[in-house]
Formats: structure tokens, C-alpha cells, sequence
């Protein structure tokens, strides 16, 4: 049986108060993850000596490499998000730019795509670097009580 892929077509009327809205808080959510990225940096050099064990070296390598793949990311997401927002001027004068104005639109509405999934990846990065800096932690916590 063959599935077909099917493109949602859901087209809502953005005003330019609900866009700049939109911007404005996925601008202050990329900040604050940005301040989490120096704290998860932070964790990583905390357990540095932890982290390189053999047993974990592996899963230490990809949640590295993940923390820099996504914080590339954040810096170009949060760039393209501030020059969309910086666009907005258009519907600041009584001059028509139809075309100009569903460009942006259309740019909008592609943002929001690519802001959910950057922050549904994120979630996932977060569950799993703390799940391996929990697993380090109890580890670490057995070590001394049998000692």
C-alpha cells in the first residue's frame, strides 16, 4: 500500500502586530537558550574527567558535538529571526507592497517551521545531555559511599 504525502494548506491572516509578537518572544526564547548553552558548558567542564571515561566517552562525543551543531544554530536562527523582524518596517508606511508584504508573510510562516523544530530538537538535547549528567552524577555518588 502506498501513502501519499500530503502538504497542509492552512493559510492564517497574520497581522503585522501578531508577527512582531511572534518574533519578539522566539528572539527572547533563542536568548535564554543561549544563556543555557554557557551553563551546559559549564556542566561539561565540571565533569570533563567524568565525561572522557571510557564508559561514556562515546555519548559524551555526541551531546558535545550536538551542543556546537545547535549552538551554530541558535546564532543563525536568532539572525534570521532579528533581520524577518527588521523587514517589518514595510507595513510601517501607507505605500501598498502587496507583493513585498506576502513575501514576508510567506517567510513568517516558514519561520514558524523552522523555530518549532529547532526547539522541539533542543528539548531533545536538553532530555538527553542531562540524562547523561545524571547518570554521571550517580555514578560518582556510588563511588564515594563505597569508599
Amino acid at each position: 500500500m502506498k501513502t501519499t504525502e500530503s502538504k497542509i494548506n492552512y493559510v492564517v491572516w497574520l497581522s503585522p502586530e501578531v508577527m512582531h509578537e511572534a518574533s519578539r518572544k522566539w528572539l527572547s526564547e533563542l536568548e535564554f537558550i543561549k544563556g543555557e548553552q554557557l551553563f551546559f558548558r559549564d556542566l561539561i567542564k565540571s565533569y570533563a574527567l567524568y565525561l572522557i571515561d571510557s564508559k561514556h566517552i562515546d555519548e559524551s562525543r555526541k551531546v558535545i558535538d550536538n551542543l556546537n551543531k545547535i549552538k551554530k544554530k541558535t546564532t543563525l536562527l536568532t539572525e534570521s529571526v532579528q533581520n524577518h523582524e527588521n523587514k517589518l518596517i514595510i507595513w510601517d508606511d501607507s505605500i501598498d507592497h502587496s507583493k513585498e508584504e506576502e513575501r514576508y508573510k510567506t517567510e513568517h510562516r516558514q519561520l514558524i517551521i523552522d523555530v518549532s523544530k529547532f526547539f522541539q530538537n533542543y528539548r531533545i538535547f536538553k532530555t538527553n545531555f542531562f540524562d547523561l549528567i545524571k547518570e554521571i552524577i550517580k555514578e560518582q555518588r556510588q563511588k564515594r559511599l563505597l569508599k
